[in-house]
């Protein structure tokens, strides 16, 4: 990926070129999230920082900002809030800084994807233990292990596979509009086969690393892969006919391309902004059993309506050019 010529642009110029597509970025970042994330890209891109780094600074500030929401009082949910937005900011600075420095990696992608579980992660927990002690609201029953109950079905049913098929249904949308250089689209057999294929030399901290992460990452895509039916059968098609996205006819292009734009707002709902108001409204009114309460109803039904519509789209794109 090319870098960009950032000195001879305008900050407007460079927000602009800064952004995936149009298509995908939600209302509150192009108006809040990218502005401020873009002034840290170019604080850090000025002292050469790797978006990396960023990234594993924002993974510790999410960190931190969890297990302040462990804590009942204000005082420590407030700085929870302000911690959790910096990392947001960060989140958003690295990838900033990937597509303006050219800096851009599949590490990177997935870095910046754990960057939200491992944050989230600690949210639940602190969530589970600031509860565990405390009644149930209008009894005297505590929440006991209800509680853990109620995080693990959150996290593990509801957070963990809307943010992987939130970012799916994103990289598909733009392997459409941008083709096979704008889109970051993988798939479990290319990530396996890179993983059976790594090298047997080398330093085995290096080596080690390497295979958890192609293993792990190959599972993921499997993950995405197995949510999607439709869409793979759709998507093998179109290879097997057409080679590359850049050669689809423009009238199938479209019709997809127009179907799947109103679904963006649920992958951008189902990533962080979304969620995130939600713990923050649930801990700052002392009641944080309605965030995972949220997650497991209104994100689960956002979810399945996005699946559902993605899926129907993918048979009706099949029927009309395949059959």
């Amino acid at each position: 990926m090319a870098a960009f010529d950032t000195k001879n642009m305008t900050f407007k110029e460079m927000l602009q070129v800064s952004f995936k597509s149009d298509d995908t970025e939600e209302w509150l970042d192009v108006h809040f999230t990218r502005p401020i994330g873009l002034v840290f890209a170019l604080f850090w891109m000025k002292l050469n920082v790797h978006p990396n780094v960023v990234t594993i600074i924002s993974i510790v500030l999410g960190v931190i900002a969890g297990i302040m929401f462990g804590y009942p009082d204000f005082g420590h949910n407030i700085a929870g809030v302000l911690l959790m937005m910096f990392s947001n900011f960060g989140d958003s600075t690295d990838g900033q800084m990937a597509r303006l420095t050219g800096k851009k990696t599949l590490v990177g992608r997935v870095l910046d994807g754990f960057s939200a579980d491992i944050t989230f992660f600690v949210v639940y927990a602190a969530i589970c233990i600031r509860l565990h002690n405390e009644p149930m609201p209008g009894t005297e029953v505590k929440w006991g292990l209800s509680i853990w109950a109620l995080c693990l079905l959150a996290g593990i049913f509801g957070h963990q596979p809307q943010a992987m098929l939130s970012d799916y249904y994103r990289q598909i949308h733009l392997w459409f509009l941008k083709g096979t250089a704008g889109s970051e689209l993988d798939n479990y057999a290319q990530q396996r086969h890179i993983f059976e294929t790594l090298p047997k030399e080398g330093p085995w901290i290096s080596r080690a690393f390497k295979k958890v992460f192609y293993y792990n990452y190959a599972n993921y895509c499997k993950g995405q892969e197995t949510r999607t039916p439709a869409f793979q059968r759709l998507y093998a098609k179109m290879l097997e006919q057409y080679g590359s996205p850049e050669n689809l006819p423009s009238d199938l292009r479209e019709d997809f391309l127009k179907g799947s734009r109103p679904l963006m707002k649920y992958t951008n709902l189902l990533t962080f902004n979304s969620r995130a108001i939600c713990l923050y409204i649930a801990c700052l009114i002392n009641e944080p059993w309605l965030y995972p309460l949220a997650e497991v109803i209104i994100h689960s039904c956002m979810y399945i309506h996005m699946c559902r519509s993605h899926e129907l789209l993918c048979e009706k794109i099949y029927k009309q050019y395949f059959t």
